[in-house]
């Protein structure tokens, strides 16, 4: 028996878009564990990629943006795997163009969008799929590893994962009245995905955040996927409303010597205040 002992049983994956993304990397982990997967897409094209890279798996198509979608897709779920052991919520989206890089300046609509899609679909899906759910299910969803950093391009990305993050934790007390379903996070540090090249000034962030790992090394999404196989697993059942982060170290060494030397052998920009 495998250590995580995942083997015949069924998760429902959200967010798989293609071979970078951590929710296929859950996907391949759980399906070498020997588990069933179920997946769960934004739109048609989406289901059509999902389908090349996961041949052997159901995946519907589900606009967490729609309560409808969300309830059909509980129904069709349900009709052939009447019984999941886990979901992970790999989903997020903000609309940059034409964001400023300033906080103040971020439209309420673009705003609740991103609220919609990045905290409050797993809400809505933790709530339609509560039926389905085995009792000691778990549910885990792809975080950040902080958000009080104030990082001008993530723009408003960061306050709604906050959100998520609180989420988690009424989310678990909300289903501890009759069941022991847990509700976790994978905070991850930046990650190369094609959903993060999207963020405007990403990959410079991301080059600086690599140097400041205790390995000079950026998180992998394989090493994201691997922690939440664990969350979902029973060898982790003692962990339940909490956030693991996964940065390399980064969160610890933000002083390491050779950013401060290199740093100092710079050029200070003028003080334009």
């Amino acid at each position: 028996m495998s250590f995580l002992d995942l083997k015949d049983k069924t998760f429902l994956v959200m967010g798989v878009a293609n071979k970078k993304s951590v929710a296929y990397q859950v996907a391949s982990q759980l399906l070498e564990e020997g588990a069933t997967v179920v997946g769960g897409v934004h739109s048609d094209a989406r289901r059509e990629a999902a389908l090349r890279l996961l041949p052997s798996c159901d995946v519907f198509v589900c606009d967490v943006e729609r309560d409808d979608q969300i309830a059909d897709l509980a129904e069709c779920v349900s009709r052939k795997h009447p019984k999941l052991h886990g979901i992970v919520h790999s989903i997020a989206f903000a609309n940059y163009e034409g964001f400023s890089g300033k906080f103040h300046e971020v439209s309420r609509q673009d705003f609740l969008q991103c609220v919609s899609v990045s905290c409050f679909s797993l809400i809505a899906l933790s709530h339609a799929f509560a039926r389905i759910l085995d009792r000691t299910a778990s549910v885990v969803t792809i975080s950040i590893s902080t958000t009080r950093m104030a990082v001008e391009s993530y723009g408003y990305m960061a306050p709604v994962k906050a959100a998520l993050d609180s989420s988690i934790a009424m989310l678990a007390k909300s289903f501890s009245s009759n069941s022991e379903v847990r509700f976790n996070a994978v905070c991850a540090g930046p990650l190369k995905t094609q959903a993060s090249a999207g963020i405007p000034g990403y990959l410079e962030h991301y080059l600086f955040a690599e140097q400041a790992t205790l390995r000079k090394q950026g998180v992998t999404t394989t090493e994201v996927a691997a922690a939440t196989l664990f969350l979902l697993s029973e060898r982790s059942s003692g962990i339940n409303a909490q956030g693991i982060i996964v940065d390399a170290g980064m969160s610890t060494n933000y002083f390491d010597q050779s950013i401060v030397k290199h740093t100092l052998q710079g050029v200070w920009p003028a003080d334009s205040k």
